[in-house]
């Protein structure tokens, strides 16, 4: 069996993350698979690119550009939404001609556009989507947030000032016409995303299944910590909690929370707080260095997977006070290192993280019950309980022969249906 999986980066961005570590689970255990890239960083023989050109980015800043004016010449929302209006015709190159699957994950920003999909659904290939967040079931959002109208029809999405031209109901219609005709397969991450997808028209007829992110859990392991404490400059004196994001100033993200949490430790519990310090890893991270009322250690953002997983050994906590996300690579590999996580109830993350067994799920955007979570992970002697618990528990789950068995009965499946 041949899998092409196609994904717009090859490692930028917890989709390219998530896809290249799919690519090599697969090829380790059976799959013949290749991964088809826009942007590609390294010279992987199992990763090809698009033909480059300047035409690329060009095509980026004119869907930019679309939208831009949509909204009014306002910039707002201009990230949290696309049109794929300009793209690349993948279905003449020899990696698309000789595959039996095509596996779509993040194919958004200029990589792909409605016609290129079209093409690929209309080659009579089977395709399974990998949907890592909700563009692939609703009309032009990542994430619907509040709005429930991709559950009938997307018109005049919220997240753009009313126009002329309706993108989102255009686009939704577009969707139901292409998927009408074919067996497609659809993957959430986690079962939240499955969840949602159910409840679009454009999965109705269609397969709905939830399979999770894969990882190699032989480089993310439990290591000495004082070890990883040192390699990294970091103090041995203290608990460290680890908080990261591509960008720390995304408010999705939720450092505000984190913020609160940490102001109400040293307020009501100021003999632990003296002892914590708080680990900030990615872009922007400087920005939040003065906001937080602990002592704070900024690390750049890696791309080393043994780099950050020394990081993850390095910290007695993770915490993550995201407030919209799927199935975080973050909470896989703190827990494949035998690191506790601290999450709020929302999303795929209690689906992670199993409450008071190998973490704490806080209640959404309570920063006090966030508070009280890491406080209770850290009480003497429960630490190491937890860390162990959420290595077996990513083992379990998350481990690359369990999640490529699963993605083989998928393919499998398509290939059967389509014919």
């Amino acid at each position: 069996m041949r899998v092409l999986i196609v994904n717009t980066a090859e490692r930028t961005g917890g989709a390219a993350i998530a896809a290249n570590r799919l690519l090599h689970a697969l090829n380790h255990n059976g799959v013949e698979a290749r991964m088809l890239v826009r942007d590609r960083k390294t010279d992987d023989d199992a990763v090809v690119s698009i033909p480059q050109s300047w035409r690329l980015k060009s095509k980026f800043l004119w869907e930019r550009g679309v939208i831009w004016l949509a909204n009014g010449l306002n910039k707002r929302s201009i990230f949290q939404i696309d049109i794929a209006n300009a793209g690349t015709d993948i279905t003449k190159m020899d990696d698309f001609i000789q595959a039996d699957v095509i596996h779509l994950h993040w194919i958004n920003q200029g990589f792909l556009s409605m016609a290129d999909l079209e093409r690929i659904f209309n080659s009579g290939k089977p395709v399974v989507i990998t949907m890592h967040d909700q563009w692939h079931f609703t009309g032009v959002c990542h994430y619907s947030g509040k709005c429930g109208k991709y559950r009938t029809q997307c018109s005049h999405c919220p997240m753009l000032k009313r126009s002329v031209i309706d993108l989102a109901r255009r686009i939704f219609d577009r969707k139901r016409a292409m998927y009408k005709d074919h067996n497609v397969t659809f993957v959430g991450c986690s079962r939240w995303m499955a969840d949602l997808a159910r409840m679009s028209p454009l999965t109705s007829g269609h397969t709905v299944v939830n399979v999770p992110n894969a990882i190699d859990t032989d480089v993310f392991t439990p290591a000495d910590k004082m070890e990883a404490r040192k390699r990294h400059n970091l103090p041995v004196d203290k608990q460290l909690l680890l908080f990261g994001a591509q960008r720390i100033t995304d408010k999705r993200k939720g450092f505000r929370y984190l913020k609160e949490a940490c102001g109400h430790l040293v307020h009501n519990r100021p003999e632990m707080s003296d002892k914590l310090g708080v680990v900030v890893l990615g872009g922007d991270a400087e920005k939040v260095k003065s906001a937080l009322p602990l002592p704070v250690y900024t690390v750049d953002y890696m791309s080393n997977e043994a780099e950050i997983a020394s990081l993850y050994n390095a910290v007695d906590l993770f915490v993550t006070p995201s407030l919209q996300d799927n199935l975080p690579n973050t909470i896989v590999e703190a827990m494949s290192c035998g690191t506790p996580c601290v999450g709020f109830d929302v999303g795929g993350i209690p689906e992670m993280i199993n409450h008071q067994q190998d973490g704490y799920v806080a209640r959404y955007r309570d920063s006090i019950d966030f508070a009280t979570g890491i406080a209770w992970c850290l009480e003497d002697g429960r630490h190491e309980t937890l860390g162990a618990a959420a290595r077996t528990a990513a083992l379990a789950t998350y481990g690359e022969s369990a999640v490529a068995h699963r993605y083989q009965e998928v393919y499998q499946s398509a290939i059967t249906k389509n014919h």
